[in-house]
């Protein structure tokens, strides 16, 4: 095939023709790197591109191929990991000028995990400062494939703009609060959040470690399927792993969602936050799976809208007394909605932190106690499409503030659940709009399963960005 085509490609795809020795992985490779030259000054997705690490790995995944052995689905796929994470050799900003020369000894276990299984790394993405803001970015701001003036989402934005805009396969994101399905739903992708404990953190900058997670930002459910199977399990390196089996996620992609319960979350189905337009079309999405055979209804989770709350007093914490010893020397360095964020958070009252740990404990019994009833939850994953790129204000204020009240992701990171964003159509004006799919601990499978036969039943994967 014509090389310049390779791109286009699912990585599932991709990697079935990698397999039969149909596309080589040197060709996939120069095709993506050719692509980041060509066209990454307008997306800004990526902080450091590693061109000869990626050919190098590339010809040894086909040497190897070529002899017979073949590691699985991501061998010779070429990926992008968000500069969060420790790269051994290869500078690791964090999106921050403090590190912008730091450049680890050691992989972190994910990009390990990914290098184990044959995936050729072509570089680090865009990340807004430490993963800990939603929009302050010291080097550049990604943009979004669909409309160059709009976000492409935080933290994880850059893996958001690189896969979107076809200069990667698949991509790794890490969700705290919401940092991989909000990308996913503004640039219309597939982005889930595993289980908590179910990926390794060891090597990525910390956010909060109760709710940090690492997983795929990718362009179809299968490609999030096989990137997720590729990072997850045990590792020694991070004693919140859980030791049980990494299941084989994309064949639990069978499609069949017959006899299954889909809950809607009524209090943010019907929340002024979200926009009409973007009710009505996850309604139609929900629709679609009970047209598949599952039995869909609204369930009532009363805290669902407090979750953005709690989780805001815990992402103002946790971080600041990560940065304590930073903030004390070099608060300037930091960006200001950032610097804000992170002052607030240092003077932040004990009582309001332990309230804020007591209200999660009953958001999550609530979402556990749908989840005894229902296989899945439903609801939108933001209440608006992607809005327009800002300058940081000035001065921070109540509506400035609260930017990411519409995003209706955090529930599930306060619930220690998997949860996943899929395209589930656009806005008059032509914008993605993505419906969230929750699921049990560990049941990641049944969310990847249900986000496969809806996405197999409409045509919003297939289609292209704008600007891409």
């Amino acid at each position: 095939m014509d090389r310049a085509d390779i791109p286009y490609l699912s990585a599932g795809d991709l990697s079935r023709l990698i397999e039969k020795r149909e596309v080589s992985p040197v060709e996939a490779a120069e095709a993506y790197l050719d692509r980041i030259d060509d066209l990454d000054f307008k997306f800004n997705a990526y902080l450091t591109v590693c061109r000869d690490l990626a050919m190098d790995a590339a010809r040894e995944a086909e040497r190897a191929i070529v002899a017979g052995n073949h590691l699985g689905p991501m061998h010779g796929v070429p990926v992008a990991v968000k500069d969060q994470f420790w790269s051994k050799g290869i500078r690791s900003t964090g999106g921050s000028r403090i590190l912008m020369d730091f450049v680890p000894d050691d992989d972190a276990t994910v990009i390990a995990n990914l290098k184990k299984a044959g995936a050729v790394l072509l570089g680090k993405t865009n990340v807004t400062e430490f993963a800990v803001t939603g929009f302050t970015h010291r080097f550049s701001t990604p943009r979004n494939p669909w409309d160059l003036d709009r976000y492409t989402g935080g933290s994880s934005g850059g893996s958001g703009a690189a896969t979107g805009a076809f200069m990667c396969a698949t991509s790794l994101g890490e969700d705290t609060g919401g940092s991989i399905r909000c990308p996913a739903t503004w640039c219309g992708l597939v982005g889930h959040r595993p289980s908590w404990g179910r990926v390794s953190r060891y090597g990525v900058m910390r956010g909060v470690w109760s709710m940090d997670a690492v997983g795929p930002i990718s362009r179809t459910v299968e490609d999030a399927a096989i990137t997720l199977g590729a990072i997850a399990g045990q590792d020694p390196k991070d004693p919140y792993t859980w030791d049980t089996p990494v299941p084989d996620y994309r064949a639990s992609l069978d499609g069949d969602v017959r006899g299954m319960k889909v809950g809607v979350i009524s209090e943010i189905m019907h929340s002024d936050l979200v926009e009409p337009e973007v009710r009505d079309v996850v309604s139609q999405a929900a629709a679609v799976l009970r047209g598949l055979g599952a039995t869909v209804e609204e369930v009532s989770i009363p805290l669902s809208t407090a979750a953005s709350a709690v989780s805001g007093t815990l992402l103002g914490v946790e971080p600041a007394a990560t940065h304590r010893k930073w903030m004390r020397e070099r608060l300037q360095d930091y960006g200001h909605d950032n610097r804000i964020g992170l002052l607030v958070g240092s003077i932040m009252p004990a009582q309001a932190y332990y309230k804020a740990q007591k209200l999660r404990s009953m958001v999550k019994d609530q979402v556990h106690a749908a989840l005894d009833t229902y296989d899945v939850l439903v609801l939108p994953t933001s209440g608006r499409p992607a809005p327009e790129v800002e300058d940081d204000p000035v001065v921070t204020s109540k509506e400035t503030s609260s930017r990411l009240a519409f995003l209706f992701t955090r529930i599930f990171n306060l619930a220690s659940a998997p949860a996943l964003s899929v395209p589930c159509g656009f806005t008059s004006g032509g914008l993605p709009i993505g419906m969230q799919i929750g699921g049990r601990p560990f049941g990641d499978d049944v969310v990847l399963k249900v986000a496969h036969a809806y996405e197999q039943a409409t045509p919003w994967h297939t289609m292209r960005p704008t600007h891409a």
